[in-house]
């Protein structure tokens, strides 16, 4: 066995800068693709009120756009179909409560509506969304 060097010494080094690159690409990646994976949001404008509450999570969240066009549950609905879910819901839980969002733009009536086919069909609880003034 004789003399030592430099050869014989094991490699202890690191290179962090190829994997400094790979996370920075890796990052940029999901930066660009987030957006595409991200659901849209319904654009409703709520109305303003001082003495709003907080309202709990809701099987039954039904949306009223500016343009008038139903949500439930953030899917694009006909009266129909919140008919059956509404009847379905109130199957498993005849205690289930509505929210409605609508835009503070959307007329009147429009909201009156929806409102009056949820409690026709039996929902005893609905709650109204509005924004803290």
């Amino acid at each position: 066995m004789g003399k030592v060097t430099e050869a014989d010494e094991p490699l202890a080094e690191i290179n962090v800068v190829p994997l400094v690159d790979v996370i920075l690409v890796v990052l940029i990646i999901f930066m660009v693709t987030a957006p595409l994976f991200m659901k849209p949001a319904i654009n409703v404008n709520l109305p303003k009120a001082a003495s709003g509450e907080q309202t709990a999570p809701s099987k039954l969240s039904l949306s009223i756009d500016i343009k008038g066009q139903l949500y439930l549950n953030g899917a694009v609905s006909s009266e129909e179909e919140i008919k059956s879910k509404v009847t379905a819901e109130l199957a498993k839980n005849p205690d289930v409560q509505a929210v409605i969002s609508a835009d503070q733009e959307v007329a009147h009536g429009k909201v009156v509506k929806i409102i009056d086919l949820v409690k026709g069909l039996g929902v005893k609880k609905f709650a109204i969304s509005t924004d803290k003034k």
